[in-house]
């Protein structure tokens, strides 16, 4: 039974609009089968957009992109910074890259298992895990986002505190030395560690 998360998705897509609705930005978007959160924005990337940390001419990843929500949202509210959107799924990337152009946004979009095929270095990553792929998906993302950031550069991810959320956020200050909670909302926090070394 394939996932959001899976390379492949077998189901017919069948395209349709959603807009997004964030402070005071609004898009419309192209969404579909075989996607996370394909009707509309989950509780938990509004909270990473309403509580991020960046900065306008930052490098930035959306580390599991889905449609594109979090790298288009990202690029209207900070239009210096360059973006990268990534994600497992086949699917998710060819519709990103066609939300991409809806939007007139630049961005660099990679299919990726992880960070198998990403080279850069970023400012910050923005990460909203597939944790119901297990805690080991998510465990491995931490460890090679410290790897692919630079130097006081920011791994944002968000989770339910109350279902994975602490667990993540220990495992991100065991590999940081440093973990705070940013914002939360809805049963989800935004933890921040920073690359020090």
């Amino acid at each position: 039974m394939p996932h959001y998360y899976s390379k492949e998705q077998p189901s017919e897509l069948r395209p349709f609009e959603i807009t997004i609705n964030v402070k005071n930005v609004s898009f419309k978007i192209i969404s579909g089968s075989g996607v996370f959160s394909k009707k509309k924005l989950d509780k938990g990337t509004e909270v990473l957009l309403k509580g991020m940390v960046m900065e306008d001419g930052w490098s930035a990843l959306d580390l599991g992109c889905g449609t594109g929500v979090v790298g288009i949202y990202v690029k209207k509210i900070f239009p210096k910074t360059n973006i990268t959107l990534s994600d497992v799924n086949q699917r998710a990337v060819y519709l990103t890259k066609q939300n991409l152009n809806k939007n007139n946004v630049e961005g660099k979009t990679i299919i990726s298992d992880g960070f198998e095929k990403i080279k850069d270095s970023f400012d910050a990553i923005l990460l909203n895990p597939p944790q119901v792929a297990g805690k080991d998906v998510c465990f491995k993302l931490i460890e090679d986002s410290f790897e692919h950031l630079s130097k006081n550069g920011l791994l944002e991810l968000v989770a339910r505190h109350n279902k994975g959320g602490q667990t993540l956020s220990k495992k991100m200050n065991s590999v940081f030395g440093n973990v705070k909670d940013a914002a939360k909302g809805s049963g989800y926090r935004i933890y921040i560690s920073q690359k020090k070394n």
